[in-house]
């Protein structure tokens, strides 16, 4: 059990050193010195003072002291934003009339810096809501993928919300400091020209496009967890996090709140795996072979080409065999 004990004690420490390395500000010697003496420290006592819990206990209390200093971190809403994060968008519901301030609607050219900014107010009509879409985003690895929902109305543009980090001017995102206390986070509504063609044209990102099979309450229900989500952004920003508050994981979380019974999977965490996960729970067609399901779905090319056009969401949709079946 103290073998065990002081395992979890040396992974603690090693976490502490990393916190403090990432998240103590300023960058600076005595930062830098702090980061490296409190692991060393902690170490030196744990395993210095011999048998029983002298040492542990001394290490136990260094560790919570840097967990209470890592957990008064507050997020701000006041910094230098990138472009594309700069807005926060908010919601108002008038019965069936969802209006939406600040929808991104950029446009690129050969990079993903816009050319052209358009912060838009557009309105929704709840009653003509009549589909709930996934994107899927692959820029490398495959373990993990960017996800985005987007919900379809007849007769009406879709809107579209990726959940992502909040980046400042200068700032890049980074595997390793999305773990710690490095990013807010932020709800992006956006036209899925923008947000989709972004990603498949200057990115080069890979990116598949599959109805899900739900039911008129689970996606109102769904967006208006979002809905109210982003709101509570605006008003109070929090922490995006790797693990707990990612672009999945905060699905997740709105989706065990709108349909009963649906249970926590590793694939939320690890979510490469998100489209056999939705397979198996028949959100997708579970008759169809998974790498059949997932290629009919790429919608690369034609979200390429048609990154420019105004019927962008038409043209992306036209070519997929059997989309209105998966509804």
């Amino acid at each position: 059990m103290l073998c065990t004990a002081t395992a979890l004690l040396t992974l603690a420490l090693a976490w502490c050193g990393a916190a403090l390395w990432i998240d103590l500000p300023p960058r600076s010697l005595p930062a830098d010195a702090v980061a490296v003496l409190v692991p060393v420290v902690g170490l030196g006592v744990l395993f210095a003072t011999g048998t029983g819990w002298r040492g542990p206990g001394a290490a136990m209390l260094l560790i919570g002291l840097v967990v209470a200093w890592w957990c008064s971190l507050q997020p701000r809403g006041d910094r230098d934003w990138l472009d594309d994060v700069a807005r926060t968008p908010t919601a108002n519901v008038a019965g069936a009339a969802v209006t939406v301030s600040n929808v991104r609607n950029f446009r690129y050219g050969a990079t993903d810096l816009a050319v052209e900014q358009r912060w838009e107010t557009r309105t929704y009509d709840l009653d003509r809501l009549d589909a709930l879409d996934l994107f899927i985003s692959n820029w490398g690895p495959t373990l993990y993928v960017h996800t985005i929902l987007s919900w379809h109305f007849t007769n009406g543009a879709p809107l579209a919300i990726s959940i992502e980090t909040r980046k400042e001017k200068g700032e890049e995102y980074s595997a390793i400091k999305g773990f710690f206390r490095q990013y807010e986070l932020v709800y992006v509504a956006a036209d899925e020209r923008d947000v989709v063609g972004v990603r498949a044209g200057p990115r080069g990102e890979r990116v598949q496009l599959h109805r899900l099979r739900t039911t008129p309450a689970e996606r109102r229900g769904l967006l208006m967890a979002y809905l109210q989500a982003m709101n509570s952004l605006a008003a109070e920003p929090r922490w995006y996090h790797a693990i707990w508050a990612n672009c999945t994981t905060e699905i997740w979380q709105h989706v065990r709140r709108v349909v009963p019974g649906a249970g926590l999977d590793l694939r939320v965490f690890v979510n490469g795996g998100v489209v056999a996960l939705l397979r198996e729970r028949e959100r997708l067609d579970p008759a169809m072979p998974l790498a059949r399901l997932e290629s009919d779905a790429d919608i690369t090319a034609v979200a390429t080409a048609a990154r420019d056009d105004d019927r962008f969401s038409q043209r992306i949709r036209a070519g997929l065999v059997g989309f209105r079946s998966r509804q």
